[in-house]
């Protein structure tokens, strides 16, 4: 039998990580604004330092995203933090720019590189391309249906990393448009627009549906209006041999991260205890649907959706 699926778990604090930790996740996913895109937090090097130190000392990893999109003025910078971390003892790096990598295999090449390009990272080809330059995993695109998932898994030379909950990117701009709007509007731009303020979008053709929007110093980020939940179909992947399963916290509260972890924790274990007889539980869901937003539904997402690039 092929090992346990990783179960991965964003954190927005040092203190949620070690909920997450403590609840069932294998790692963690963590950084800086400065240099990862849509984090469920920022986390200062001192704070990295705390939430490694936690993880090893239970068994588990920590995983820093440098997936940010990186401009000359950020270059210089990236060395000597791809060295600190080396230090501090992260597990892997994400990133989808060469310049992580190059700073990585330079400056810390003990440390693991996952590569991630969001939703263009669709095929095996490419994919195996980022393995020969030092990637050792993919983050397959959300895009991707079940199929196209699982039909590509043997096809592989590098580890596949899925999001199997949580909401997703649909659109991103460095600008500032929330600010942009209300100037315009002449409304007071006061405070920040960040994840706190719990803002969102309504189209005028789906007014049922809210499209959670918030701004970081990376710009303007808009959000799907549903949750991916693919526990159900979960031991199909478990079958394919999918390396990784990550759980997206961006924008939930700890409670409910919580509830998620535990839930697919129990359904990890379930399977490989005796996949033979495994069956899917409705009950494992119980507590997260209790915990889930009532103007959020809980979707297949792309899995069994046709997607047209």
């Amino acid at each position: 039998m092929a090992d346990k699926p990783e179960l991965l778990v964003t954190a927005a604090s040092p203190g949620e990580a070690v909920q997450m930790l403590d609840a069932g996740a294998d790692a963690l996913l963590i950084g800086e604004d400065r240099f990862g895109m849509r984090l469920a937090g920022s986390f200062t090097l001192d704070e990295i330092k705390n939430t490694v130190e936690a993880a090893h000392a239970r068994g588990a990893k920590v995983y820093v995203s440098m997936n940010n999109l990186m401009t000359n003025e950020l270059l210089p910078e990236i060395p000597g933090y791809v060295q600190m971390l080396g230090s501090i003892g992260v597990d892997a790096i994400e990133f989808n720019d060469p310049s992580v990598l190059a700073a990585v295999k330079e400056h810390a090449p003990h440390i693991s590189l996952f590569w991630n390009a969001e939703m263009t990272s669709t095929n095996y080809s490419t994919a195996n391309y980022w393995g020969e330059k030092g990637a050792s995993r993919v983050v397959l695109a959300r895009e991707l249906s079940m199929d196209e998932i699982t039909e590509m898994i043997p096809s592989l030379k590098v580890e596949a990393q899925i999001q199997v909950h949580g909401l997703t990117n649909i659109y991103h701009s460095k600008r500032r448009l929330v600010a942009s709007y209300m100037q315009h509007q002449g409304r007071p731009v006061e405070g920040n627009l960040g994840k706190d303020r719990h803002l969102f979008l309504i189209e005028a053709e789906r007014r049922e549906e809210k499209f959670p929007i918030y701004e970081d110093i990376n710009g303007t980020h808009i959000m799907s209006s549903d949750d991916i939940c693919i526990i159900e179909d979960l031991h199909l992947l478990m079958a394919a041999e999918v390396h990784s399963f990550k759980i997206e916290g961006l924008l939930k509260p700890t409670a409910y991260n919580e509830a998620v972890v535990r839930a697919y924790r129990t359904a990890i274990d379930s399977y490989f205890s005796n996949p033979e007889a495994y069956a899917f539980d409705e009950a494992w869901l119980d507590e997260v649907r209790k915990l889930q937003d009532p103007e959020r539904e809980l979707s297949f997402g792309f899995f069994y959706k046709e997607q047209v690039y």
